[in-house]
């Protein structure tokens, strides 16, 4: 699991929505990319703190009692379970053989409504295994350095009802772009799943009834593209991440951000001595889009920036806790 840290959150968000947004301090949002001014501000205000300006700089929503993990401000196992399933197509399929060996075997898979695996299975695949019970694994590549991964247990059933076939028939058209016959459907009814933040970590169990009633993440079909999109053009801003917003006590030579969520990102640090470390930074209120991702993360930059220049004073408490991935290189 990703390291504990503390409420960077609140404090953070009452001193952004102090800020005042003006030319002098944030350029327009290009759309391909994440940009912040680093000029400085001249505004009085943010020099000696005169008197603060309230103003609305991000499209966000407020915190809600949506299953959050307080103490390390990210989404529970059953939403990153349902946002690994909802971003993958492929899949291990387990069960035991006529042999009672165990057997595994690579499938394509779409997702209903409630998350439930849908399945292509002709006769010689079903023959593999003796019976109904099954595992499905899913795995997510991050950044190419964190592989957060589900495994569902359940049972492969075959709809009764029609029109429930002809549905799942949908669901894997929308997913695949091909026409399959109702025959050939299956859906794996989940029973519990088992969620694992990368490889070697602990896993957490997960209910049915938790996996069916969690939401996907409302920024996973955008997340890896504005990972992508700050790691190519944002490098500064991050590696100032971890100097204002990280309690390090060594220097970072290198930083990379590994996935970002509705709550805050992942990141991923180097030390000089070769080390690497990975921290959970979360955003100052939960956001919902892609716009709310942009504001805040430009908003956190130009806060890092005034802090580094000693424009403003940090009054909020920094992650500190993180957690030691290896003694390789990013």
């Amino acid at each position: 699991m990703l390291p504990q840290t503390q409420s960077l959150s609140p404090h953070l968000s009452s001193i952004i929505h102090t800020i005042k947004p003006s030319i002098s301090l944030f350029k327009p949002l290009i759309k391909t990319q994440f940009t912040s001014s680093r000029t400085k501000s001249t505004n009085p205000c943010l020099q000696f703190s005169v008197k603060p300006i309230k103003c609305s700089v991000s499209v966000v929503l407020e915190p809600a009692n949506m299953g959050l993990e307080e103490k390390d401000n990210k989404p529970i196992a059953a939403e990153v379970s349902r946002t690994i399933v909802e971003l993958s197509s492929v899949g291990t399929l387990s069960g035991f053989n006529q042999e009672s060996w165990p057997l595994g075997i690579g499938v394509r898979f779409a997702v209903d409504n409630e998350g439930a695996p849908v399945l292509c299975l002709n006769d010689s695949t079903k023959s593999l295994f003796s019976d109904l019970k099954c595992s499905l694994n899913v795995q997510l590549k991050q950044c190419e350095l964190h592989t957060p991964q589900c495994t569902i247990q359940g049972r492969i059933q075959k709809p009764d009802d029609r029109m429930v076939l002809k549905r799942l028939c949908s669901v894997w058209e929308k997913r695949f772009g091909e026409k399959v016959d109702e025959d050939l459907i299956y859906v794996i009814a989940v029973e519990r799943v088992l969620q694992i933040e990368d490889f070697a970590d602990d896993g957490v169990w997960v209910t049915s009834s938790e996996y069916k009633l969690a939401n996907p993440d409302p920024l996973r079909d955008f997340a890896e593209k504005i990972v992508d999109e700050i790691n190519a053009h944002s490098m500064e801003d991050v590696h100032r991440f971890c100097n204002i917003y990280v309690d390090t006590d060594f220097q970072v030579s290198d930083a990379k951000m590994v996935w970002v969520d509705r709550l805050g990102f992942d990141m991923r640090i180097r030390t000089l001595q070769n080390d690497v470390f990975e921290v959970r930074i979360p955003f100052p209120r939960e956001v919902a889009d892609e716009k709310g991702v942009k504001s805040s993360f430009n908003c956190m930059s130009q806060l890092a920036w005034e802090v580094e220049k000693n424009y403003h004073i940090p009054d909020f408490e920094k992650v500190n806790r993180l957690k030691k991935i290896s003694s390789k290189g990013l």
